[in-house]
């Protein structure tokens, strides 16, 4: 699980092969939350809550602090960056580039939380560049040029 059912073994760029899993995990939340909001947030919250425990397993069992095989991370910070988007190509490709641009850069406060122990810390920088990714899509749908 931590490993993105496999995709974190990926040779090349494994947080970006973990990324290109959540996107159509992405749209299904996105298509929950237009049935139910409360369903949708709750399903968010637990897969959130359960990645930081894989998290911290995949770090005792690879023996690594935030091993680059671990991109459960990844795939949680993506489904808060594309949440509540409409399901379809344009947005989700943009939250693509937007989330490994800022997952990537480890703009403030993100590389610091990196540093925190355990599953909390590996997923804590991705939740934030999931909530910089978040916050401009918003924008950009508000000022329609998404």
């Amino acid at each position: 699980m931590a490993t993105g059912a496999g995709t974190g073994y990926f040779p090349c760029f494994p947080g970006t092969v973990g990324t290109l899993l959540a996107v159509p995990l992405s749209l299904a939340l996105n298509r929950i939350a237009t049935a139910s909001l409360p369903l949708s947030l709750l399903t968010l919250v637990a897969f959130v809550v359960g990645a930081a425990w894989f998290c911290q397993k995949g770090e005792e069992i690879l023996r690594e602090k935030d091993s680059p095989r671990i991109v459960i991370d990844e795939i949680g910070g993506f489904l808060l960056a594309n949440f509540l988007s409409p399901p379809e190509f344009t947005p989700a490709a943009v939250a693509f580039l937007l989330f490994r641009f800022f997952d990537i850069i480890k703009i403030f406060p993100a590389g610091q939380a990196q540093k925190l122990p355990g599953g909390v810390g590996v997923m804590l920088d991705d939740l934030i560049a999931g909530c910089y990714t978040f916050l401009i899509l918003r924008l950009l749908f508000s000022w329609s040029l998404l």
